[in-house]
């Protein structure tokens, strides 16, 4: 396997979770169809949940529809998968701003380890936004040096 391939497999399987996933988280009583929610933003998260999908499908596409220009393509690609990505960690810095949270009581709780003596909570948004943040940069590596 070629270091390009992997690349563009890595930045596939980002995408690809960024339009599938929300599918299934987004779209159940923990958001959709929570009863605790505004109507308002129940509306948001729908909407949200149906522009990502296509937007997922068409990075996928420019990594994989054959025809020229495939560094462009893939770097136009990765930028599209970053920009959910950066969208969250905005989010996530400025939530003080407007009384913004990770989660909702209601909703997935996080996942707690036990390291030696201490418990850790680790939200699991922050936990797979981070890792897709550090797997997307290193496709942008690994097709820079192919």
């Amino acid at each position: 396997m070629t270091a390009a391939l992997a690349a563009r497999l890595i930045v596939s399987a980002i995408a690809a979770g960024q339009g599938v996933a929300p599918l299934f988280i987004d779209l159940n009583r923990t958001h959709a169809t929570n009863p605790f929610w505004p109507d308002h933003a129940r509306f948001h998260v729908v909407w949200q949940v149906f522009t990502g999908l296509p937007l997922a499908a068409a990075t996928v596409a420019l990594l994989w529809w054959p025809g020229p220009s495939l560094r462009h393509r893939f770097y136009f690609a990765a930028f599209l998968a970053a920009a959910s990505l950066l969208g969250f960690f905005v989010a996530t810095a400025f939530r003080r701003l407007y009384d913004g949270t990770l989660r909702d009581p209601n909703g997935f709780q996080p996942a707690r380890l036990r390291v030696g003596s201490r418990d850790i909570a680790v939200d699991m948004n922050l936990a797979l936004v981070t890792l897709a943040s550090v797997l997307l940069l290193v496709s942008l590596l690994l097709f820079g040096f192919s």
